[in-house]
């Protein structure tokens, strides 16, 4: 698939009256490309820095129209279609191939200016309280468009939130902290075992970003994402609580259940769920969690 100019960055959503993902009403925009892989991640469509190629089944009519498009990579098969991703020359190509929209491309490239007009529609409906959010994907994996864009916000007074796994480099964090008004900063593990099992990465850059994070002075909110096998225990999470409680500016901690919603788009993109069967967690099950982190002075909630 070819590269991406410097100056465009991929998203592949825009969410517009989110009530979730910080105060008010906001327009939640996001990004394409996440430096881990975590077994849960719900939009597995943001993994890839390029293109992602869904193919629902239940919507294929065998027109063939995509294997004329991408001949190497698209074949025809009695259950539907056999898809090569990696072959794929022009995935732009197909994304209005498919008449019955059973093969959908996950993508756009935008520039800062462009990304901007789309929020801009919004902006009558933040009031007070409300804004942007970006999310993702990582959005401090995305260079010089996200810098663009989060100076235009900052002229505009639009009010910016960034989730982030803090998995990036920190003068990627540094360079932005007077352009967002708060961060929404993921705290998954505190053990480098289970922390590279289950997302590919290494703790000890998200721990050490949150420590400069904290030193830093800027408003932060920590969310913990509560998942079965992964850190859903009491010992796991009182040590992450215990971690949180020895910053210095710390305030809040959001408990994030986890949830099945993305499955569906796994198959789609052909990849495995590595969750497998792993039902959901639900709210009374953080109640334990969450009245430790309120005995040790944090505000909670569940969800962000």
């Amino acid at each position: 698939m070819k590269q991406i100019n410097i100056q465009l960055t991929m998203i592949f959503n825009i969410q517009r009256f989110s009530t979730h993902d910080g105060n008010g009403i906001r327009t939640v925009i996001f990004y394409k490309g996440c430096p881990l892989s975590c077994w849960w991640c719900s939009n597995p469509e943001s993994l890839s820095f390029d293109y992602s190629v869904l193919y629902n089944k239940k919507f294929c009519k065998n027109f063939g129209d995509c294997i004329l498009t991408e001949k190497k990579a698209i074949s025809k098969t009695k259950d539907g279609i056999q898809i090569n991703r990696d072959l794929i020359e022009n995935p732009e190509k197909l994304k209005n191939t498919c008449l019955s929209k059973a093969l959908t491309i996950s993508g756009k490239n935008k520039t800062a200016a462009e990304i901007l007009v789309e929020i801009e529609k919004d902006i009558l409906f933040f009031g007070k309280n409300g804004g942007v959010t970006l999310s993702g994907g990582e959005p401090f994996a995305q260079g010089e468009n996200l810098t663009t864009l989060l100076q235009l916000l900052k002229e505009k007074k639009i009010n910016v939130n960034v989730e982030t796994t803090l998995y990036v480099k920190w003068d990627k964090i540094e360079r932005h902290l007077t352009l967002v008004d708060t961060f929404l900063a993921d705290l998954k593990h505190t053990n480098k075992e289970k922390f590279k099992k289950y997302t590919g990465g290494n703790v000890s850059l998200v721990m050490t970003n949150m420590l400069k994070l904290d030193n830093s002075g800027a408003k932060y909110i920590i969310r913990i994402p509560v998942i079965p096998g992964f850190n859903h225990s009491e010992k796991e999470m009182t040590e992450m609580i215990d971690f949180a409680s020895s910053l210095k500016n710390a305030r809040e901690i959001d408990f994030l259940p986890y949830h099945t919603f993305g499955i569906e788009k796994y198959k789609m993109l052909g990849i495995p769920y590595l969750m497998g069967n792993t039902k959901n967690t639900e709210d009374d099950e953080l109640e334990p969690y969450m009245k430790y982190a309120e005995s040790k002075g944090f505000r909670t909630k569940i969800g962000g």
